[in-house]
């Protein structure tokens, strides 16, 4: 069907398959279901960014059509904003601040009843171990960073396990003799 290997060639090759010269709402949606199709519905950006993706191809804007259409996507998406950049498991000092992002979050939606924010917070903390364990086996990587990765994995893991006492926990394995053998330098630099 399409031959286009990411989501910005794809946006423009939907585009193109539709022959008109100017994007709005119909040729937005069209694009998004293709990519929502392909990449899974977490990779469908937001109409915004597609409609800059097609200008920046030559597209014509119907500019009323699609900030309409960005504001029934945005009505429809109301935790994105909570989760966009919210989990950095870079090093270790960014991993347990992304963790204490995460818990004051599933706090929030625990007090607020929020089903649909608790599940995504465990989606994120789920995707970060995902991520941490691919990277800690990684054999293209240092066998320092591997061991950072595979750390930030058990954390994550213990986290998702135990939230609650997931804070009095990093404190102890911050100070335990293995974690300051195992990484001897500090953790906030």
């Amino acid at each position: 069907m399409y031959a286009s290997r990411n989501k910005v060639d794809l946006a423009v090759e939907v585009w193109e398959s539709l022959n008109c010269e100017s994007v709005g709402a119909d040729e937005i949606f069209a694009i998004q279901r293709v990519v929502e199709e392909r990449y899974g519905r977490s990779a469908v950006d937001s109409p915004m960014v597609i409609a800059r993706w097609l200008a920046d191809e030559g597209a014509v804007l119907r500019h009323a059509e699609v900030m309409d259409l960005w504001i029934a996507w945005s009505e429809e998406r109301p935790y994105d904003p909570a989760f966009r950049n919210i989990l950095n498991i870079d090093g270790l000092a960014q991993a347990i601040a992304s963790l204490r992002r995460l818990e004051n979050l599933r706090r929030k939606y625990a007090v607020d009843n929020k089903t649909e924010g608790l599940r995504l917070v465990r989606e994120k903390g789920r995707e970060g171990r995902t991520e941490a364990l691919e990277k800690s086996k990684d054999i293209k990587r240092t066998t320092d960073e591997r061991a950072r990765y595979a750390e930030i994995a058990e954390w994550l893991t213990l986290w998702m396990q135990s939230p609650e006492t997931f804070e009095m926990w990093i404190d102890l394995r911050l100070s335990s003799k293995d974690f300051k053998e195992k990484f001897p330098y500090s953790i906030l630099e």
